[in-house]
């Protein structure tokens, strides 16, 4: 104990550590219940592979045969629920939870498509991830982190900067910096002077050329692998909480084992206290709780790569004596701790993600098909062996002959073909007799249907020849549709809790590419732009989808669409046309076909382009010569008002004598106007003696001529 206790201050300066004897009494808590579902797992894998405890035992003369009902089942099951994650070619829609995080959000679905496609093998994955769920009812994933770097030299110029004194390099550099904008992988291609000058540029804002003055050799550490890794876990090595109440999030410690060895712990760089292990007494041979991948695998016998048993310990304790738990991590071989720090997890979860296929009321754990198909799986090999063995100890093909029908030679003519004799008190009819398989019953087919229908009913698998029949729920088309819809939202169900573990995987990975993640990440698009990703760009709060949909879904949703199509015809609006369509190229899982009709602008013929212009100045015209008819019909309006106008006030001043009065004015006004004419004619003319008036004096005496005649007027 006092080495143990040595061991743990090495590790840690914690000061109330835990020591290895405690974290070893939460593994002696979890094994019962872990043993009771390790066993109930190994009767679900012995029903589907028909083996172990679910093989029928061997009788002499007797049928073996098994049918695989679960088996059958479960394979119908494996591509229904893998295909709606693989089909689409994005995993996971990634929406911000605030404003604030949209650019976050678009970062984070890059990368994540981008690890997905480059450092996770998803086919794989998706594959094991399923079939695990189907065959054990619960999938467990571990989330981690694999990252390897190595220090190599490397030599490097050493460069002086200048300032610019040439147009031509202005461009150069110009064109440098938009290229680092633009086009990375471009940039990267330019001569190492440009891009140092260019770098030098962003950094100060100061235009430079730059040039190589000598050389230097630097150690710079060189990223080998840096992502994260999904592994399926074996049943057998995950130990959980069993006080957790069916939530892994309220769990208090997860504890794993794994194989490992000297050479891949020095390599990791994380442990410890590796000269104290002692590694021939902890091979997998030597723990029997440890399900080994290889067992059958031949062991190394050097102490570098010979195999051994390590427990990686996952939980929450009070290292600083202050009553706050605090998630820590540790690992042992055997009696030794090689590691011992908190959890390096962004989270601080455990690492695991539990995906249940038929969930249990307050269990970690899930069912399998098998736990409801065990029983018609029984009946139905007891029924098939009774059929085999019904068949098989006939004497099918052989034929018999009543004594004394044939003696010994026409026996021998009868043998060779033939003709022969035979006894006629026993006619052939009677004396000879050929055996053949005897009749099935009609109730053991009775029995294999019923059987096969129940399993159906139980699982929501359809057959492939008959299947499942809508009878049950009325010889109608609405009992077909309830049977189906049934079966269809079974499926649902499932794969919307493989779609919930997805979306915790995704979380977990999201959380860690903001920490674990170089500073910066070069993300391929598409395959002429390269989009920088930021580490510090991608933490935020997201909402996670993960894009599923079934086969018969889309069919559905293209149908409807299509009849939408077919309803409004010609009437729609091209752009609504387009959009409709591309949604149905996208069910059909033609994404780029639906990216073609999203963007297609059609090109317009010439002819018509001229025509509709024709059409658009021919009717310019009409509506000028409307306009021109119009303004022509306003002035006749007000013309015609006009006399209208005159015509009434013409009426109304002869009716009040108005007219008259002024006609009279107007006539008295003209004699006047007569009478001074005259006048003015009689003093212009020059009198006897041919004097002439100055026009003075004929001003005054035209004045006293007027006088006196308005006197006397």
């Amino acid at each position: 104990m006092q080495t143990e206790t040595n061991t743990v201050e090495k590790l840690t300066d914690w000061k109330n550590a835990p020591s290895l004897t405690l974290l070893k009494e939460d593994l002696a808590i979890a094994k019962p219940s872990h043993d009771t579902h390790v066993a109930k797992i190994r009767e679900w894998l012995d029903l589907r592979n028909a083996e172990g405890s679910a093989k029928p035992k061997s009788l002499a003369n007797r049928s073996k045969v098994q049918p695989k009902l679960i088996r059958r089942q479960a394979e119908w099951r494996y591509s229904a629920l893998s295909e709606p994650l693989l089909s689409s070619q994005k995993m996971y829609n990634i929406s911000p939870a605030t404003f604030e995080d949209g650019e976050a959000a678009k970062q984070n679905a890059l990368v994540l498509e981008w690890q997905f496609r480059t450092k996770i093998n998803r086919v794989n994955f998706i594959d094991e991830f399923v079939r695990t769920c189907v065959d054990e009812g619960t999938a467990a994933v571990r989330v981690g982190w694999k990252r390897e770097t190595e220090f190599v030299d490397k030599r490097v110029p050493i460069f002086e900067f200048i300032e610019i004194a040439s147009q031509e390099e202005a461009a150069q550099l110009e064109m440098a910096v938009e290229l680092m904008q633009s086009n990375p992988r471009g940039f990267r291609e330019l001569p190492e002077e440009l891009q140092e000058a260019a770098n030098y540029t962003k950094e100060s804002g100061i235009p430079v050329t730059a040039r190589v003055t000598g050389s230097t050799v630097i150690k710079e550490e060189k990223i080998i692998k840096n992502h994260p890794t999904l592994d399926i876990l074996n049943y057998d090595n995950l130990y959980l909480d069993p006080s957790c109440e069916g939530d892994i999030e309220k769990a208090g410690f997860g504890i794993l084992s794994f194989e490992t060895s000297k050479a891949e712990l020095i390599k990791d760089g994380r442990y410890k206290n590796l000269k104290k292990v002692l590694w021939n007494s902890s091979s997998p041979l030597m723990e029997p709780d440890h399900s080994s991948i290889n067992e059958e695998a031949q062991e190394f016998t050097d102490e570098l790569r010979k195999r051994v048993v390590a427990y990686e310990y996952w939980g929450w304790h009070d290292i600083n004596g202050d009553d706050v738990l605090v998630p820590i991590v540790a690992t042992w071989i055997g009696n030794t701790l090689i590691r011992m720090e908190e959890n390096p997890y962004p989270d601080r979860c455990i690492p695991v993600v539990l995906v249940n296929y038929l969930p249990v009321k307050r269990s970690l754990m899930g069912e399998p098909d098998a736990e409801l198909l065990g029983e018609n799986q029984a009946i139905l090999g007891a029924v098939t062996r009774g059929t085999l063995d019904l068949m098989g100890r006939s004497a099918n093909g052989q034929t018999g002959f009543a004594k004394g029908l044939l003696d010994v030679v026409n026996r021998r003519r009868y043998n060779s073909g033939q003709d022969y004799e035979f006894n006629p008190n026993m006619p052939p009819a009677q004396g000879i007799h050929a055996h053949k398989y005897p009749e099935i019953p009609q109730s053991a087919l009775t029995m294999l249907t019923m059987q096969n229908q129940e399993a159906e009913a139980l699982s929501g698998v359809k057959a492939f020849s008959g299947g499942l029949s809508g009878t049950a729920y009325g010889d109608v088309a609405a009992g077909i549709r309830g049977m189906l819809d049934a079966a269809a939202k079974r499926e649902m169900a499932i794969l919307r809790r493989l779609a919930k573990g997805m979306e915790d995987i995704g979380r977990k990975i999201i959380a860690m590419n903001a920490v674990f993640l170089s500073e910066e990440e070069t993300i391929r698009v598409t395959n002429e732009q390269f989009i920088k990703i930021h580490r510090e760009d991608l933490a935020g709060n997201f909402d996670i989808i993960v894009d599923i949909a079934t086969a018969e879904i889309d069919e559905a949703k293209s149908q409807d669409l299509s009849f939408m199509l077919q309803t409004m015809g010609n009437t729609m609006e091209p752009s609504m046309t387009n959009m409709l369509l591309a949604e149905i190229a996208t069910l059909k899982r033609m994404p780029e076909l639906a990216e073609k009709i999203q963007n297609f602008v059609p090109q317009p013929d010439p002819m018509v382009v001229k025509q509709q212009e024709l059409e658009v100045a021919k009717l310019q015209m009409e509506v000028e010569e409307l306009q021109s008819k119009a303004q022509l019909n306003a002035a006749k309006a007000r013309e015609i008002t006009s006399s209208a106008d005159i015509k009434d006030l013409d009426f109304l001043e002869q009716e009040s004598g108005a007219k008259h009065l002024r006609d009279m004015d107007r006539m008295q006004a003209q004699a006047e106007g007569n009478k001074e004419l005259e006048i003015t004619k009689k003093l212009l003319e020059p009198d006897a003696k041919g004097t002439k008036y100055s026009d003075v004096d004929s001003a005054i005496h035209y004045n006293l001529q007027n006088d006196a005649f308005r006197n006397r007027q």
